[in-house]
């Protein structure tokens, strides 16, 4: 089905995220195909193959998959890179 790339280390921050393979670990817990994200985000089934080999992405392409899929994963950046859900930016 769909195969989980290798994380990547992001050379000018050190962050090591790879969000490809964050979105299909979701689309698998999900047990939704990659048929079904294609339809939701209004796109190809083959674009969203291509989506799950990226280490990154367009931070809308990201909002609107987060929208489907209903999950953050902005989130998940924003714990890579060591920021809080309760720091606040005083």
């Amino acid at each position: 089905m769909i195969s989980s790339p290798v994380s990547t280390l992001t050379e000018e921050c050190g962050i090591k995220v790879h969000i490809g393979s964050l979105i299909g670990e979701e689309l698998r817990r999900q047990r939704r195909p990659a048929s079904w994200l294609a339809q939701e985000i209004c796109c190809d089934r083959t674009n969203v193959y291509k989506i799950l080999r990226k280490d990154s992405i367009d931070t809308e392409l990201l909002c609107r998959i987060s929208v489907a899929l209903s999950h953050d994963f902005f989130a998940e950046f924003q714990h890579a890179c060591g920021f809080s859900r309760n720091r606040r930016n005083d």
